[in-house]
């Protein structure tokens, strides 16, 4: 849903209501769409000189950034959890919020452009990376925006960036974790959030403190869809757990549409890993999860890379069957408490949206401040001024609701501040439980066991 000035989208508003209602209830993608665009009609720049009006300090226009996230379909719950973080990081910018210490929280709009409010178009992708990438056309050609904010999922991530590649635009992502991502060498894509490579090395550090221990991690398995996250994800797993003298026995993968996953996790069941790690999105993770109850098989541990693991969706949706599944994460709510900043956001967010903050909304709200503070810094609507900013971007992390040391771009466009924690479900909550300096609660390991019979 649009995010318009004065009218940040919150429950209650009509645009935002009507598009959340065809979303849960399944709309075809045609009828989403067009809701998008009644939605839009509501949103008005007062100049249009050029992407998102003029490129100067001037006053009057707003500045244009579209959003491009899965609305629709089977992972539209995270998709629209995810804009939510950019929505809120959108209002925090245009409101004054003189309590939180972040980044243009004080005062109203872009100061280094006289106050000018960030104008917000939320895209559907539909999870489709053809329609991410004509949406980041759309969105550029079309719409005039500045910069581009999304995908969620990599595979999406990855055609929508290489589209504002040619469009010469910033494409700025919090929430998609594919290594090759930052590999590809792009000039104007840019990864505020931790890639796979670092959430493996912090899976890693934490097994090997549990086989320090003498719990049963020898093992290991890998069970991911058959797209980009899960393939890259799978390959970097592979890698370090042979670094790192682990036998893998298992590389299972399975096709994203795929209705039923026995005969998949019947290959896991057979390799008999002390440890399975999974990257699903939200319907695979909930399939996963009830076939191994169906199967009454269970490994020592579930370590799942985050995506479905964390949606609000699959923990609702699971409930007692996702006890003890541990998942990576950039921010938890435990974590947040310990800083005023963070808490503020997060209290923020379940005022407006009536539901915890995730790690999805928090690592997609810091993309967005991230983008909205090199816009301000650039004091420019000009792309390549934005992208020389995010170059030169220097963000302490005490200056972030991230648990990260701070946001720091290599020659990459990877984060090098950007860290990450594990957790574990206990009493259908995720707990932090590594590393030990910020774990609220002792891992569970074996986390289950096969009940008799």
């Amino acid at each position: 849903m649009p995010t318009c000035p004065g009218r940040p989208g919150r429950p209650g508003d009509p645009a935002t209501d009507r598009l959340r209602s065809v979303i849960r209830r399944g709309t075809p993608a045609a009828a989403v769409a067009g809701v998008i665009v009644l939605s839009l009609a509501g949103c008005t720049s007062s100049s249009g000189a050029g992407a998102g009006g003029s490129g100067d300090s001037g006053g009057g226009a707003t500045v244009k950034v579209a959003a491009l996230y899965p609305l629709s379909g089977s992972n539209g719950t995270q998709g629209l959890d995810t804009l939510h973080g950019v929505e809120l990081a959108t209002e925090v910018v245009n409101g004054d919020y003189p309590d939180i210490d972040l980044g243009l929280a004080k005062g109203t709009g872009l100061t280094g452009l006289g106050g000018r409010k960030v104008e917000l178009t939320s895209v559907d992708t539909q999870g489709d990376p053809q329609k991410g990438a004509a949406s980041a056309d759309q969105a550029v050609t079309g719409g005039k925006a500045v910069a581009l904010i999304g995908a969620y999922q990599s595979a999406v991530t990855k055609a929508a960036s290489q589209r504002a590649e040619r469009l010469g635009v910033p494409f700025v992502n919090g929430a998609s974790s594919s290594t090759e991502l930052t590999e590809r060498g792009l000039n104007w894509f840019f990864r505020t959030g931790p890639s796979d490579a670092t959430f493996a090395r912090t899976f890693f550090d934490f097994v090997d403190a549990q086989r320090k221990a003498g719990k049963p991690a020898q093992r290991v398995a890998i069970f991911h869809g058959n797209e980009d996250y899960g393939n890259n994800g799978a390959k970097i797993t592979t890698q370090l757990a042979t670094e790192r003298g682990y036998d893998v026995v298992a590389d299972v993968s399975y096709d994203t549409t795929a209705t039923d996953l026995t005969s998949q996790v019947q290959q896991l069941r057979v390799a008999k890993p002390d440890i399975v790690f999974v990257l699903s999105y939200t319907d695979p993770a909930a399939k996963f999860v009830s076939t191994l109850k169906q199967l009454n098989w269970y490994p020592s541990s579930v370590l799942a890379y985050g995506a479905g693991f964390v949606d609000p969706a699959f923990i609702k949706g699971s409930g007692a069957d996702a006890e003890g599944m541990m998942t990576r994460a950039s921010w938890s709510q435990e974590i947040a408490q310990a800083r005023p900043s963070a808490k503020a956001v997060a209290e923020l967010f379940q005022k407006k949206y009536n539901q915890p903050m995730t790690e999805n909304s928090a690592r997609s709200f810091t993309a967005a401040l991230t983008l909205f503070q090199a816009i301000d810094t650039a004091k420019s609507t000009e792309p390549e001024k934005i992208k020389q900013a995010l170059i030169a971007t220097d963000v302490p992390g005490d200056k972030t609701i991230m648990p990260w040391t701070r946001v720091k771009f290599d020659d990459k466009h990877q984060n090098t501040g950007a860290s990450g924690v594990v957790e574990q479900m206990k009493n259908g909550e995720y707990k932090v439980v590594f590393p030990a300096d910020v774990a609220t609660t002792q891992a569970i390991w074996p986390f289950r066991t096969a009940t008799a019979g």
